[in-house]
């Protein structure tokens, strides 16, 4: 990547997302996602990237479709944070949330994910659930088997995919030799535009 380029900084950003979604040892594949709650107070926390697409501009994730979260991103604005140390490169991802639980997409979403990660949305009580002490939340008969797909169908209501319409990119290159920023707007058809670091 030519850190120089606005278009080979914004290529190389989007490979970074791209990797993160399909590698689960990149440093990008658990960003941080900001939100609002409906108190007006910042909420953050690390999510898992499931995939990125550079030609529909979006980012995707997977929660529990019970979770608190949802009413803070469903049509939302939102901000995501990810830092690749080996890139030295630090993305600030803005745009808004959208939540989808049904439809074929998300069927299909649901029927490539392992039988493993599909265990935790059988959880018994929504995420941030008092508990009588620690637990996964699990039900005792699910905890530490592989289920099977007849034990995991009651568990396809509670999930649910998120998706970030992105409308901007923060670029952030940190080095000794000096730092690069640059930022980038859907509304501005990505050109780019360097800032002071």
């Amino acid at each position: 990547m030519d850190r120089d380029d606005l278009a080979s900084v914004l290529a190389g950003a989007w490979q970074l997302l791209v990797r993160g979604g399909a590698d689960r040892k990149s440093p990008l594949h658990t960003p941080v996602v900001a939100s609002v709650d409906g108190d007006g107070r910042p909420q953050a926390r690390v999510m898992v990237l499931r995939k990125a697409d550079p030609v529909a501009a979006t980012l995707r994730f997977h929660t529990d479709a019970r979770s608190p979260k949802v009413a803070q991103i469903d049509g939302k604005p939102l901000t995501i944070l990810g830092y690749h140390p080996g890139e030295q490169v630090q993305l600030r991802i803005c745009g808004t949330g959208r939540v989808a639980m049904d439809g074929e997409t998300v069927d299909g979403i649901w029927a490539a994910s392992t039988l493993f990660a599909r265990r935790c949305y059988l959880a018994e009580n929504a995420p941030g659930s008092p508990l009588p002490g620690p637990g996964s939340g699990l039900p005792a008969w699910i905890e530490g088997q592989q289920p099977t797909a007849e034990q995991i169908g009651p568990a396809r209501p509670n999930f649910a995919t998120v998706w970030l319409a992105v409308d901007s990119i923060d670029w952030l290159h940190l080095a000794n030799s000096g730092h690069r920023r640059a930022l980038f707007r859907q509304a501005d058809g990505w050109a780019g535009q360097w800032l002071a670091p």
